[in-house]
């Protein structure tokens, strides 16, 4: 039976406004990480059946550690760095239609190369599949609970899949 998702192809990245912003970090150069950024949003949408529309923006910020502790002890009462840190601009549920801003997501990049090291994956896999986690709460998907965490990771690992990227839940 043949895939009835869209293509990432067909999802127009182009029609989205990516803001990219280096803060931090030992981070690669924007060039890279606008790479990554460029590969990574388009797979997510197209598995969570996203229809993009010209005018929709979306913030990605990469900073370190000490940056995203302010805003994790600020946001949700956790004075520890994380990974990653989504912040919607409108609430959304899974399927709704996209708002004009989707929002930011923040990556730490202390934690996401500790991260990479340990697990012993490419860095670049590993912002890869934390932009695609991010982006899926920006578009109202969550792991509070097991079935929520099930679809979410089980759409994270189809959108690696299609960039070849092995699955980081494995």
């Amino acid at each position: 039976m043949p895939d009835k998702k869209t293509p990432a192809s067909a999802v127009a990245a182009g029609a989205l406004d990516i803001d990219l912003m280096i803060e931090e970090g030992g981070w690669p150069n924007e060039d890279t990480l606008r790479a990554i950024v460029d590969r990574a949003v388009p797979v997510a949408l197209a598995e969570a059946e996203v229809k993009i529309v010209d005018g929709v923006e979306l913030s990605l910020v990469f900073t370190d550690d000490d940056s995203i502790q302010s805003l994790n002890a600020e946001w949700r009462q956790k004075d520890k760095p994380t990974n990653v840190l989504s912040f919607p601009a409108f609430p959304m549920a899974p399927g709704d239609a996209l708002p004009p801003m989707l929002g930011d997501i923040v990556l730490a990049y202390e934690t996401v190369q500790r991260e990479a090291e340990l697990e012993g994956k490419p860095l670049e896999n590993h912002i890869t599949h934390l932009i695609i986690h991010g982006l899926l709460h920006l578009l109202g998907y969550d792991h509070e609970t097991d079935e929520e965490a099930e679809e979410m990771e089980a759409l994270e690992r189809q959108a690696l899949a299609r960039l070849a990227i092995p699955d980081p839940y494995a």
